[in-house]
């Protein structure tokens, strides 16, 4: 079974290439990445930084429109998602799956009692008062966008602490729930950076809340390394990523819809709203392989919840990338 993206080290050993020779449409970061005038200076290996970051909260601050007191860095975004479920006083989670898998061993680490709502088919199902609701926006597999104003109003009711995942919204510039921080006390936000800003080797995630939760949050002193923090630095201060960035992704994704549909290979394509394509195909399990012989990785997505191994899903990538996978697929027998 095929539990995350990206292990292209596994299977290139599998099918004996280098790793770098493998196109991976299973893992889903930016595909706009232009190059950073990234020079490391000595004295940043030499010293220790500041453990409050204060020059990257500030940047962060500024791109997301909330203040450095509202945010909380670590190591990664899944570093923040175990490091937060092992602080939350509450004894029960609920899931809206399927979502991440990290959420799920997360909370079975931080010894939760986990309880799940299928979103897809269920999304109103009641909640328990005063569980800790988790909710990935876009969510993933299949990148659906939600209009959360009537569920959080019901979370907020019942008093629940609620940890809203936003580590793709910004690629089509929906709404984020960062404004209601400083309302409801009890809403955490989860945000990757690698994703938008395509740097999956920088390993930086934060935590927006209220500034009373960012303070009694347990985060170890320089939990990040200087070299991650001067990086983003770097690629928060460009004003013309974001632009850039969306107008890339946009593009990609209309080719990447064309190439999936063109082929007649999928029974089902799903409309998405973040930077991957979930597809269903009578073919999946044999399409796969056949696409890892063309040193192409999907993401084989049997390891989410209600979903089996028809399920494929595809990452948007650059045009040349692009165009090798429809090749490829066009040879499929």
């Amino acid at each position: 079974m095929m539990l995350h993206g990206a292990n292209i080290y596994k299977y290139a050993k599998e099918i004996g290439c280098d790793p770098q020779e493998i196109i991976d449409f299973s893992s889903n970061i930016n595909c706009y990445a232009p190059e950073v005038d990234f020079k490391v200076e000595q004295e940043s290996i030499t010293k220790y930084a500041d453990s409050d970051y204060p020059e990257l909260k500030s940047l962060i601050g500024t791109n997301y429109k909330t203040e450095s007191e509202n945010i909380a860095l670590y190591n990664g975004a899944t570093a923040a998602i175990y490091a937060l479920l092992s602080q939350l006083k509450g004894k029960s989670v609920t899931l809206y799956a399927p979502l991440y898998g990290e959420y799920e061993k997360a909370a079975l680490q931080a010894n939760k009692d986990i309880y799940k709502i299928n979103r897809i088919e269920d999304i109103e199902q009641e909640v328990e008062k005063k569980s800790i609701v988790i909710f990935v926006n876009p969510s993933t597999p299949e990148g659906s966008f939600y209009d959360l104003e009537e569920l959080f109003l019901e979370w907020k009711r019942k008093k629940c602490t609620i940890i809203v995942d936003e580590s793709f919204i910004e690629f089509e510039n929906h709404k984020s729930l960062k404004n209601q921080i400083n309302d409801y006390k009890k809403l955490y936000i989860i945000q990757s950076f690698t994703k938008f800003y395509a740097c999956p080797g920088v390993r930086i995630g934060a935590v927006f809340s209220h500034k009373k939760n960012i303070r009694s949050l347990q985060v170890p002193l320089w939990n990040i390394s200087s070299l991650d923090a001067a990086f983003l630095q770097k690629r928060l201060a460009d004003t013309t990523f974001k632009e850039a960035a969306q107008k890339e992704h946009q593009e990609q994704k209309e080719q990447l819809q064309r190439i999936l549909k063109e082929s007649n290979l999928f029974e089902i394509i799903v409309q998405s709203e973040a930077n991957y394509i979930l597809t269903q195909s009578s073919h999946a399990t044999e399409l796969f392989k056949h696409l890892l012989s063309h040193k192409i990785l999907v993401r084989s997505c049997e390891s989410f919840d209600y979903l089996d191994a028809s399920w494929l899903r595809f990452a948007i990538k650059d045009k040349t990338a692009q165009k090798r996978l429809q090749e490829a697929l066009s040879a499929f027998a």
